[in-house]
């Protein structure tokens, strides 16, 4: 495939632009007296991120619900709020080499960021420098649904007047590569930035 096969590109953030150190959750924990994986496991369980990513809760109510949580389990508010506070001033660090291959890509077509994402989103491009980086940004807390849902892919296919059928998804997450290609969208399962080159038919170096 080259860039000149499709008329937009649908790129996810985190696990492809982002990249996030778990180490760094690992360490609030010791930091703070939890147990191992207890920041993570609060912040992650499904049905509270799902209601934070579809906008159903704010970030700010999604992080207050995590700093209960982890209160409720292990019995430190005081703890729990810590842990929260300094999980909060994280915000990842930005592949550059990522970055530029999605430079190269927007002199041909244009390409949308579509993340599943809390109301945060946005000050966290601005705060990564990325707040330029795509001609539109689908942040599902915006919209009130989240990928594998193919009406967010159609949504950023729409941001920019493109044919689904003629855009091409790259998501480090399996099941939403497979259910893009389910509602007829070219798709990139990404595992590295040599692999997404190649996908895009850059040239090498």
């Amino acid at each position: 495939m080259t860039v000149q096969e499709f008329d937009a590109l649908l790129c996810d953030l985190d696990g492809v632009l982002r990249l996030w150190d778990a180490e760094e959750m690992r360490a609030i924990d010791r930091a703070t007296g939890l147990p191992d994986g207890s920041l993570a496991a609060a912040a992650f369980h499904p049905p509270l991120l799902d209601a934070a990513v579809t906008g159903r809760i704010t970030d700010e109510q999604w992080r207050e619900r995590v700093a209960a949580g982890l209160a409720g389990a292990h019995g430190s508010r005081d703890a729990a709020r810590d842990a929260v506070r300094q999980w909060s001033v994280l915000t990842g660090r930005v592949d550059a080499e990522v970055v530029a291959l999605l430079r190269w890509v927007r002199r041909t077509v244009p390409v949308v960021l579509v993340s599943n994402a809390t109301t945060r989103l946005e000050a966290d491009l601005a705060a990564l420098g990325l707040d330029r980086a795509f001609d539109a940004v689908v942040n599902t807390s915006r919209i009130g649904f989240a990928k594998p849902d193919p009406r967010v892919l159609h949504a950023a296919a729409g941001r920019v007047g493109a044919d689904p059928a003629r855009c091409l998804f790259v998501d480090d997450t399996a099941g939403h590569v497979e259910a893009a290609r389910a509602a007829g969208l070219r798709a990139h399962h990404y595992r590295t930035a040599d692999g997404l080159r190649a996908a895009l038919g850059h040239p090498p170096g």
